[in-house]
């Protein structure tokens, strides 16, 4: 299985950020961590703070994935055009966020991204990535399962 993740904004910090809210791992030691929990799956990794880089990616992620997980970051709160774009591509789409969100800032209540994904995880730090991969293995292997349940 293929899997782009996508990790926005902000993200490039981890291990440097608030570390009660996003861990205290690295972003190359959390891809480390995912490659070797599930060793049978090929990942891509792309992070950004730039809007416009995220969406290019999301774009093309059909023609080269077979799902996506996406760390919108702020975006999750503020980006139409990253929602917009998710909402064009036909694939497992999972969003997930490090920190819990519902303890946190009002502002970060409303998830816009979120809305056109096929779910989101939140507040699990690292264990929040590993819990979409292994839920895209279970979406995508029971497919016709989860198109009824979706209905």
């Amino acid at each position: 299985m293929r899997i782009l993740i996508l990790n926005g904004p902000n993200l490039n910090l981890l291990g440097k950020r608030d570390n009660q809210h996003y861990g205290d791992l690295s972003l190359d030691k959390l891809e480390e961590i995912i490659k070797k929990e599930f060793p049978k799956h090929q990942f891509n990794f792309f992070q950004s703070n730039i809007e416009g880089e995220l969406i290019d990616r999301i774009q093309i992620s059909a023609e080269e994935f077979d799902a996506l997980i996406i760390n919108p970051g702020g975006y999750a709160h503020s980006s139409v055009a990253i929602r917009d774009a998710l909402a064009e591509v036909s694939l497992v789409k999972i969003e997930v966020h490090l920190s819990h969100l519902a303890k946190r800032e009002d502002f970060r209540q409303s998830l816009i991204t979120a809305t056109v994904c096929d779910g989101y995880i939140s507040g699990f730090k690292e264990y929040s990535y590993l819990a979409a991969v292994y839920l895209i293995e279970k979406i995508i292997t029971n497919s016709n399962t989860y198109q009824n349940l979706k209905r």
